[in-house]
């Protein structure tokens, strides 16, 4: 999906099982089908499939701008770290599963770490430890 603005590393913890829970209900709300996911500290892996009538830029377009106004919102460290509004880098890398197999993504994903939850990684034990997140006032 993209890339934290400056690549900062602040996508652990609650932000990132909240970053997870943000991508999963957006793409829910457009039926885009997760194939596999993973969260880093500073980036986003995903694998996904979408309707016909959707498109790559504007699904990724979507994700980021949903997921960083909440995010900023609901977490005050991130409002101080990104006082711009805008938490994800403008670039993004996107491309098709054509010229390689569906496998071999899903596994370059999958080598990404090793806590899993399904198809949608976050990295960092302690993450998975910390129940749901807590937003900030």
């Amino acid at each position: 999906m993209g890339v934290t603005k400056y690549r900062k590393p602040i996508l652990t913890g609650e932000v990132s099982l909240r970053v997870r829970e943000l991508i999963r209900q957006s793409c829910r709300e457009e039926e885009v089908e997760i194939l596999k996911g993973h969260v880093a500290k500073d980036h986003v892996h995903l694998f996904v499939s979408i309707p016909p009538q959707g498109t790559i830029s504007r699904l990724v377009q979507r994700r980021k701008g949903k997921s960083s106004h909440h995010l900023l919102a609901e977490f005050a460290h991130l409002r101080k770290a990104f006082w711009g509004r805008h938490l994800w880098a403008r670039g993004d890398f996107c491309c098709s599963s054509g010229n390689v197999t569906d496998e071999v993504i899903t596994a370059y994903i999958a080598d990404q770490t090793q806590n899993d939850d399904g198809n949608f990684q976050v990295e960092g034990e302690e993450a998975q430890q910390s129940g749901p997140p807590k937003p900030s006032a």
